[in-house]
């Protein structure tokens, strides 16, 4: 067979191993070394005066690539001669075999086609020599033939460090003539070295095609993101995506439509502590009130510019400038603190704790405040005077404050204080005592009461000439001796029964 017919075929067998389809399951990247025992047989060239033999030797590689490295290889063969001690065969010799010791040794550069398969294709190209030495000490000096060679195989890999190694090298000498003839033949200078070996890879890193640590489907070798986390979901790169920006990867975000800038958790969740439906870190107002009704930034509107915000706001309205309470509404002053504006009250000074109408006035009224509603006047008898005198006795202030409480109550009546005597003295003494001790008790009431209206108030003594009890018993005289509190005004009484009137009857 011929050199060109020989070299095709081996072409043509490792091209057919590169188009098997395989499983992607091994491959190292970056830079290491491999080492190869070896073990195979030499077919010499049928003009090289050697007998075929076997074969012993390693290969030490240096892989810069998966696919590209550089090797160097070293066998030995002990072959005996045709005839004599020559390289070339002469077969018109008739010279003795000759026991030789070959060392064959070279370079060459390592093509690999399917790195990541578990059957590996590769070619071979580099430089080779061959020294030959003769068993005989007699002859010292050994012969070298040297020349390119060319070759390839396949890597059966189980294991991405471990791969079972087959090739053939055809390892080309060249002769000038003399000594070989000329010419020297086709065939001539193409030995042929099969070797078997298991293969050692050290140092790289495990690219297998199918491997993914980060088990994101992208393979380690394209993962340019090789440490996402577990379920994010990954572009083609192996690159988590976050669609919205909240730094939680989609595929872990539970709350994938989050604004942006909006704080989130864990989850990829927004939180809103104030509940304004405005997210935190948009929310630039995060302490509002609840209920306030809140703009897009999350602060909240206050439309009348109350200091109140709309939503809590129960007096929208307010005119600027006007002060108001805590629900908004204008700051109503109220003295007797009753419930009811000093403006609407009619009954302003009515006493803490009293229950009140709609009005301010109260609801259950006291034996003297019907008195004088019915009456429209208020008969006092246990206001007590020095005797002869006008000095008001110190137990009679109880009576007159709780009159004074009552009329402060009411301060558009109109009040004349009457002074009442028995019919004991004379009739002018009577009368200038009675006067005097009425006004005794309208200084009283207004100096204790400076609620009071002193124009409203007016003193009369009567004496003797209103008794309303005989004046010749003892029981009829103390009847007659009394302090009435009159209205002159009655229509402002009038306006109160009917407000009575209406609250009895639940209209």
């Amino acid at each position: 067979m011929g050199r060109a017919c020989r070299m095709s075929m081996w072409f043509a067998a490792v091209i057919c191993c590169a188009l098997v389809p395989g499983i992607a399951v091994a491959g190292l990247e970056g830079f290491g070394v491999t080492l190869e025992p070896w073990a195979g047989f030499v077919k010499w060239a049928k003009n090289i005066n050697y007998e075929d033999k076997s074969t012993y030797g390693g290969t030490l590689g240096l892989r810069f690539h998966r696919y590209v490295g550089l090797e160097g290889f070293l066998g030995r063969v002990s072959p005996q001669t045709t005839s004599g001690f020559t390289i070339w065969n002469d077969p018109n010799s008739t010279a003795p075999p000759v026991d030789t010791d070959v060392l064959l040794y070279g370079a060459n550069l390592i093509v690999h086609l399917r790195p990541s398969a578990p059957v590996d294709p590769f070619i071979t190209g580099g430089w080779q020599e061959g020294k030959i030495k003769p068993d005989d000490v007699n002859v010292p000096n050994p012969q070298y033939a040297n020349g390119w060679q060319v070759g390839g195989g396949v890597r059966v890999q189980p294991w991405p460090r471990v791969a079972l190694r087959a090739e053939v090298r055809d390892l080309i000498w060249q002769f000038d003539s003399p000594p070989a003839p000329n010419p020297p033949g086709s065939d001539a200078t193409d030995n042929l070295l099969f070797t078997g070996g298991v293969e050692f890879s050290f140092g790289g890193t495990n690219m297998s095609a199918s491997a993914d640590a980060d088990q994101d489907q992208v393979p380690d070798r394209k993962d340019k993101c090789p440490n996402t986390p577990v379920g994010a979901r990954v572009d083609a790169n192996g690159c988590p995506m976050d669609g919205d920006g909240d730094g939680v990867y989609d595929g872990l975000d539970q709350c994938p439509d989050t604004p942006r800038g909006a704080t989130v958790d864990a989850r990829g969740c927004p939180a809103d502590d104030d509940n304004d439906k405005v997210w935190n870190g948009i929310d630039q107002c995060p302490n509002t009130p609840v209920g306030a009704v809140v703009d897009e930034r999350g602060c909240p509107k206050d439309s009348d510019n109350d200091g109140v915000p709309d939503g809590i706001d129960q007096c929208a309205d307010t005119p600027q400038g006007v002060a108001v309470d805590a629900r908004g509404c204008p700051q109503l002053k109220d003295a007797d603190q009753d419930g009811v504006p000093d403006d609407r009250d009619l009954c302003p000074n009515t006493p803490t704790n009293v229950k009140v109408d709609k009005d301010g006035c109260p609801i259950e009224l006291s034996e003297r405040e019907v008195e004088l509603l019915d009456k429209g006047r208020i008969t006092e008898r246990e206001i007590h005077f020095a005797t002869g005198k006008w000095d008001i006795l110190p137990e009679s202030h109880p009576a007159l404050d709780a009159i004074g409480n009552i009329l402060i109550q009411w301060p558009r009546l109109k009040i004349e204080v009457g002074g009442h005597c028995d019919a004991r003295g004379s009739d002018a003494y009577n009368l200038n005592l009675s006067q005097k001790r009425s006004e005794a008790v309208m200084a009283y009431l207004l100096d204790k009461f400076p609620q009071l209206d002193r124009s409203e108030f007016s003193a009369q003594g009567y004496g003797e000439r209103k008794p309303v009890a005989s004046n010749k018993t003892v029981e009829g005289m103390a009847k007659n001796r009394r302090v009435e509190f009159k209205v002159l005004n009655p229509e402002e009484l009038t306006k109160e029964r009917e407000r009575r009137r209406v609250l009895q009857k639940g209209e």
